[in-house]
């Protein structure tokens, strides 16, 4: 009798994500988010915001100015109205994942006055833009709106398979351009997509023992 093989379990290890200027995939795209960040300080506002769907480099970009401006870094459903000073103590914060009723109304619009007043640099991240935003905070509501949005689009063909390699690359999996192409032609053209699809075949081929290979890449997205 044959001896069994015994099956390789795949545990879901932290991966290094490079968010450096020079790792920064440019495309037309997110061109109008890169050029925000490289224009500061000559901001039209004090108060910035990127919008963009999940995965499309809002974060990306805001380390980068984060490590220009020597901002510090807060999620926007940690951020209370005791944290605000010591928040803006550098001059400069990054307000990480603003959602609609996921945060505190009071506390962003203490941040906002005392940015103001202080002449201090924030920028906001988001998926939607305010005007999609329920607000309670009449203030508020009318402070988010005046606030100035670049929004990062959904990319091209071109920054769309960079983004393959990329996420294949801070895995640490090495494809060749039969899995680039293969995988373009049948996923959601999105950022998130890319990141699920990067995951699951990480995790697939850590199981089964398998290199990425378009083979691979058949069998869990023919029917994609």
């Amino acid at each position: 009798m044959a001896a069994r093989v015994p099956r390789q379990l795949a545990f879901a290890l932290p991966h290094a994500e490079s968010l450096t200027r020079d790792n920064f995939l440019e495309g037309p795209a997110n061109a109008a988010g890169l050029a925000l960040i490289d224009s500061w300080p000559e901001w039209p506002n004090r108060v910035m915001l990127l919008v963009g769907p999940e995965g499309c480099g809002k974060s990306h970009l805001a380390a980068i100015w984060a490590e220009q401006a020597g901002a510090r870094s807060i999620s926007a459903h940690a951020l209370t109205a005791a944290a605000v000073p010591g928040a803006l103590a550098t001059g400069a914060l990054m307000v990480e994942d603003l959602r609609p009723g996921d945060v505190d109304e009071r506390a962003l619009f203490h941040l906002m006055n005392l940015a103001r007043e202080d002449e201090a640099f924030v920028l906001i991240t988001a998926r939607d833009p305010p005007s999609a935003f329920e607000v309670e905070l009449r203030d508020l509501r009318s402070r988010l709106r005046a606030v100035p949005a670049v929004t990062l689009l959904p990319p091209d063909d071109q920054l769309f398979r960079a983004l393959i390699v990329k996420s294949c690359a801070d895995r640490q999996l090495a494809i060749d351009e039969t899995v680039v192409s293969y995988l373009a032609s049948r996923i959601e053209r999105s950022y998130a997509a890319v990141r699920q699809t990067v995951e699951l075949l990480d995790s697939e081929a850590l199981r089964l023992g398998r290199p990425v290979t378009r083979a691979l890449a058949a069998e869990l997205f023919r029917n994609a």
